[in-house]
């Protein structure tokens, strides 16, 4: 049997509190070391398993807790465990902040943490408090029965003294601080309109991620942190696949514009016998006519509307693609299947046109949440009747939808009615909803 690596949910009472700059550093300096670490991610975010693949050299991937069930999170951290030494999963937000859901569903750091049965290291931002943090501590020990903290790390400590003061009350708690981080340390990666700029796309990230593990090693305790590290669960038998293939040849998009694609999927696909084809619309390149399906996933083809605009064998090998074989947009890509897309500055740039849907980038508004969906249609996201889980997150909006049917009916994690979302029309379909897993529970795990 393989080696099941041990791991730690690297979690935080609330938002900006250094989970990132923490997680990047601990990466990084296990690698030095000759460790073999892998990274997670709690929650949909496309981004941040890129960094961590950069800084330990391993794949990463992410384990959301609304729209997977707790068999499969189980699952996939310990396929992800199979064959490292340590794994060390980001959280988001604050640890126990989610949805309305049933125990487990609500998609926060801390279900993760109990599906996965993994202890907490706990990031606190102890900027502006002293002793208080001990309080804090205390509440997230025993807030929640399934989540154990395993050890504290302290960020923006202002002095000796303001450590010392933090640490006593800490202490008082029983559980052991393994590091407290400066106030004046300075790591971080630029943002940009849908959060940090791709790992790809990075200037100077070596030297960054370097940096965060100069940071990490010079006010950390790594020998601690690996020792309270404990082995993944398994529940049940899982297959540990979130969404079946689409096609057992898969042309994908893949450069800057289309970079949005879960890396869980893509190791359950060719786990299941699946080929990924990656194609380059921006190089003005089609998808490959001996492939099955086309998968244009999300990204940012708002920041490159004028070249995929005049990328004319790109689009009309597109098009006589979708004449025979079937064609799948989410989000960006659903945006670059539409008739138009309206760039930052105002200018209308003319797309695929194999869907009825324009968009704008100049007329912004954040969508963002969870969808629970159910297909309209047999299509690539499977059968009429078929329930995903997903998410949006977008500032593009839609001037005009067209008049294609609806490829799926929405509600959020909140318990909204369901409504029409997304567009199909022929072999093509495609939608600003971003599939996390089928929902084969049969618990909506949804708000009243």
């Amino acid at each position: 049997m393989k080696h099941i690596a041990p791991g730690l949910v690297i979690a935080a009472p609330r938002s900006s509190s250094g989970k990132t700059t923490i997680t990047l550093g601990l990466l990084r300096a296990f690698k030095r070391r000759g460790i073999a670490v892998r990274g997670l991610k709690c929650g949909p975010d496309y981004i941040d398993p890129a960094f961590h693949q950069a800084a330990s050299g391993l794949p990463s991937l992410n384990l959301d807790a609304w729209a997977m069930a707790p068999s499969l999170v189980a699952r996939l951290a310990a396929d992800t465990a199979f064959g490292a030494d340590l794994t060390l999963c980001e959280g988001l937000m604050g640890l126990f902040d989610g949805v309305p859901a049933p125990e487990g569903r609500s998609g926060s750091s801390a279900d993760i943490a109990a599906a996965a049965g993994w202890p907490v290291l706990l990031v606190i931002d102890v900027s502006g408090q002293s002793q208080s943090a001990g309080a804090i501590v205390k509440g997230c020990a025993t807030f929640d029965p399934r989540v154990t903290i395993a050890g504290v790390i302290l960020n923006k400590v202002g002095s000796e003294r303001h450590r010392r003061l933090v640490t006593e009350a800490i202490g008082r708690t029983g559980i052991p601080v393994f590091g407290s981080v400066p106030r004046d340390a300075e790591a971080s990666l630029p943002e940009r309109h849908l959060g940090l700029v791709q790992a790809e796309e990075t200037a100077g990230l070596e030297a960054i991620l370097d940096k965060m593990a100069d940071l990490v090693e010079a006010h950390v305790d790594l020998d601690a942190i690996r020792k309270a590290a404990r082995v993944p669960k398994l529940i049940g038998t899982h297959s540990g696949l979130a969404v079946k293939p689409p096609g057992q040849r898969i042309a994908l998009a893949r450069d800057a514009a289309f970079s949005f694609m879960y890396p869980h999927h893509l190791a359950g696909w060719k786990k299941a016998g699946a080929e990924i084809i990656p194609f380059s619309p921006l190089e003005n390149v089609a998808p490959p006519d001996d492939c099955d399906v086309c998968w244009l996933p999300g990204g940012y083809p708002e920041l490159h509307a004028e070249r995929l605009s005049n990328a004319h064998s790109f689009l009309q090998g597109l098009r006589t693609f979708a004449e025979t074989k079937p064609v799948h947009g989410e989000c960006g890509g659903y945006m670059t299947l539409g008739e138009s897309l309206v760039d930052s500055s105002g200018v209308e740039w003319p797309m695929a046109g194999l869907l009825g849907v324009k968009t704008s980038f100049a007329k912004r508004k954040m969508m963002l949440g969870y969808r629970d969906v159910t297909v309209e249609a047999d299509c690539l996201l499977g059968r009429k009747g078929t329930r995903l889980r997903g998410h949006e997150f977008h500032y593009a909006t839609i001037i005009d939808l067209g008049s294609d049917a609806p490829l799926v009916m929405a509600r959020d994690a909140y318990g909204s009615p369901p409504s029409p979302a997304g567009s199909r029309r022929g072999h093509v379909t495609g939608s600003f909803f971003h599939v996390i897993a089928e929902n084969n529970s049969g618990d909506d795990g949804l708000g009243d």
